[in-house]
């Protein structure tokens, strides 16, 4: 075990502007705007003199970011790989608990186990993945007087069997996808029960999550592969071969609901989050609220979600997944026991600190708002930056060393993140490399400023989505909010190629860089224009034609960030 400094400030964290990083200082709550947590009135509260945070990377910093605002000393627990990480530096103490290999450290219970008895860690938060839905880990932490920061393991359990979960569904009076009522024994079952259901079906293993053990069959010889295929992969990842089956919902969106639930019976919805744009049924983009939910129906939905947690016996953040349909009919999918990846646009549109209310539930307040004071205000966009390349099969993971790094520090951008520049991105692990957030008043603001974050990032040294991102969020049918789960399929049916120049493109750009040489030859001279004049004309041969070029004087004497302002330029070939 090694000391960390403590720090007042990281900027490592949330760099930019101020708000991106007073996480770390309840002195510094005041300055935070308006849009931002508002959960003040219990930072007085005592809670746990110490937590351990039983992950890694960007939500491991995320966690210890709040406890830091609150005063907590922390404990990261680290593999080999992980040894100069920053969610280790971050920390106030850190442990090292083995390889590099999740099943050699991160999964390993035991390790994690004696690493807060060395410590002194009153509570553990597990984060998302690995151990944060394990019943196992849940109750041996109880067992040994340790505080696990999430649900009670009866309710992790009951909600990870897909075909539980549904039944317990059910008795709340949930909407459900019509399905056969448990597992089916073998494929020629499954073909029984799909022919009684009407195609198309999906099969999908019970114990399931992330996409994996799902498949969509439309006939008999789909359902016996799909089956096959699907029992298999449920065997090798979750050692549960349990198939259900149940109709499948065609062009759908993903709709969830987040909740939140104290141990005194109260309850919370903190409105939904759409999830639709996805690959291998892994989310890519999120934003809140719905573009295309109305209040009658989110308060449905969260009604719903509300009535599941509380048949559960649920405390915690929770997140309640439904199926929507184009008459915007919703049908429950699954219940997620964790904090959600997703988690930070939702606490922008309701001003909560999620991960706040999770310490506090855990520790046994009650929650610090009702029903009718949950805001909602302005919208929010997430997009996971991943290192990997988009041009095949919409991201396969890219490993290497970041050697240049800079996170985008436009206005009403939020980044969640877990590595700095020189941070190596591992084969290990997953590779996502950021939790890009903006807000905005509207979701035309918030799109706009997703654009200019996305624009102004900078990662060299792994291939990275961001062309895919960008062209996604400026993408004519996902700017109008029309967007189902097969959105990407749909859009690049022949798989993402990235962006191409047209010629036009390719002199405006050389049009651009030419006049920032002028506007350096200028300072550089220290040439002067007239005061009369109000604006720059450039003409700038590119190939045979010519592109004139027009800037405002102001921008020209602001020795302008070209990152930014290039779009304002009216460009005439």
């Amino acid at each position: 075990m090694i000391a960390a400094p403590r720090t007042k400030f990281i900027q490592k964290l949330f760099s930019g502007h101020d708000y991106r990083f007073l996480f770390f200082s309840r002195n510094l709550s005041s300055a935070l705007p308006e849009w931002y947590f508002d959960t003040k009135e219990s930072l007085s509260e005592p809670l746990f003199n110490k937590i351990l945070i039983a992950n890694r990377g960007e939500i491991a910093c995320r966690v210890i970011a709040t406890c830091k605002r609150l005063g907590i000393p922390t404990v990261a627990v680290y593999s080999d790989s992980d040894a100069q990480s920053l969610h280790v530096r971050l920390a106030d103490e850190r442990v090292h608990i083995g390889a590099s290999a999740s099943k050699d450290s991160y999964l390993r219970m035991d390790r994690i186990l004696q690493s807060c008895k060395s410590t002194g860690a009153e509570a553990v938060h597990p984060g998302f993945g690995f151990l944060s839905e394990n019943t196992l880990f849940a109750s041996l932490l109880q067992e040994n007087g340790i505080t696990f920061i999430g649900p009670p393991s009866s309710a992790i359990k009951a909600m990870g069997d897909k075909i539980e979960s549904k039944r317990i569904a059910e008795s709340a009076k949930v909407n459900l996808i019509p399905g056969f009522d448990g597992a089916v024994a073998d494929a020629e079952e499954a073909v029984k029960v799909a022919r009684d259901i009407g195609y198309p079906v999906m099969l999908k293993a019970s114990a399931g999550g992330g996409g994996k053990g799902m498949r969509v069959a439309y006939s008999d010889d789909e359902c016996v592969k799909g089956f096959q295929l699907s029992s298999q992969e449920a065997k090798s990842s979750f050692g549960d071969d349990r198939i259900l089956v149940e109709k499948f919902i065609e062009s759908p969106r993903h709709v969830e609901i987040q909740v939140l639930g104290d141990q005194h019976g109260n309850y919370l919805y903190l409105h939904e989050r759409e999830c639709s744009i996805q690959r291998r049924n892994q989310k890519v983009i999120e934003e809140a609220p719905s573009p295309f939910i109305d209040q009658k129906t989110r308060d449905r939905m969260g009604q719903q979600a509300v009535s599941l947690a509380r048949e559960v016996g649920y405390f915690s953040a929770g997140t309640v997944e439904f199926l929507v349909d184009k008459n915007k009919k919703f049908y429950f999918l699954e219940m997620n026991t964790r904090l959600q990846v997703e988690h930070p646009i939702t606490e922008c549109i309701t001003g909560i600190d999620i991960v706040q209310e999770m310490l506090r539930v855990a520790k046994g307040y009650k929650l610090t708002k009702k029903q009718s004071e949950v805001a909602l205000k302005g919208h929010a966009v997430e997009c996971r930056v991943y290192a990997e390349d988009p041009t095949k099969n919409f991201g396969l993971p890219s490993v290497g060393r970041l050697y240049r790094y800079r996170e985008p520090e436009t206005i009403k951008v939020r980044c969640d993140s877990g590595i700095d520049e020189g941070s190596e991105i591992s084969m290990y692990y997953d590779p996502m490399i950021c939790k890009l957030v903006t807000f905005g008043n509207n979701r035309q603001e918030a799109l706009d400023n997703m654009t200019d974050a996305l624009d102004s990032y900078v990662i060299q040294g792994v291939t990275h989505n961001i062309s895919l991102l960008r062209t996604c969020i400026n993408e004519d049918r996902f700017r109008s909010g029309d967007v189902t789960t097969n959105y990407l399929y749909e859009t690049f049916p022949d798989g993402f190629q990235g962006h191409s120049l047209t010629s036009k493109d390719r002199n405006h750009l050389s049009a651009i860089a030419a006049l920032i040489n002028l506007h350096q030859e200028y300072t550089f001279q220290n040439k002067s224009l007239s005061k009369d004049l109000k604006s720059v004309d450039v003409a700038v041969k590119c190939g045979d034609s010519f592109t004139n070029v027009n800037v405002s004087k102001s921008i020209w004497f602001q020795c302008f960030d070209w990152k930014r302002e290039f779009r304002r330029i009216k460009l005439q070939s």
